[in-house]
């Protein structure tokens, strides 16, 4: 289980901005501090709540956000152009980022084997992870002032 003081793993995945590209997280670590928002499925309630969150009341100005799901590329593309979000998505059905993490879990009730926990992470400048939360079941948030105080401590 990543926690906080690991270095963070790195993986790659799909970038999704106005473009589609090839992600390797390691390309993004070492300037400012990274959030890793997973989240389970794009289109989804708590998902979307969660994401238009990061969209309208996170300060993003001193890190990189990635929202990160298992999700193809192409649907992430269609949910970031329909809840005009400002930051990159990353697709992850290879299940690259979620393992890495160890943040895999499954919707058995409809079928669905594996999706990226809720969970987010913060890495610093020097690639250590210095905050993380799980959600304890799929309909729970972040809490964004932690989130936001985690971003500034990583930032010094």
């Amino acid at each position: 289980m990543t926690d906080v003081g690991d270095d963070a793993p790195t993986f790659t995945a799909s970038l999704v901005t106005d473009d589609m590209e090839p992600f390797d997280l390691s390309d993004h670590l070492g300037d400012e501090p990274v959030v890793l928002a997973f989240f389970p499925a794009a289109f989804s309630n708590t998902c979307t709540d969660e994401m238009e969150a990061l969209r309208d009341g996170f300060d993003r100005d001193d890190c990189t956000l990635f929202g990160v799901s298992t999700d193809l590329p192409h649907a992430l593309d269609a949910y970031r152009v329909q809840y005009d979000l400002p930051f990159a998505l990353v697709a992850d059905p290879a299940h690259r980022g979620i393992t890495a993490y160890d943040v895999v879990d499954s919707f058995d009730h409809i079928g669905v084997d594996t999706v990226a926990q809720r969970a987010v992470f913060v890495i610093d400048g020097d690639g250590v992870v210095t905050h993380r939360w799980l959600a304890d079941n799929p309909g729970q948030e972040p809490d964004y002032d932690a989130l936001a105080t985690a971003v500034d401590e990583a930032s010094k």
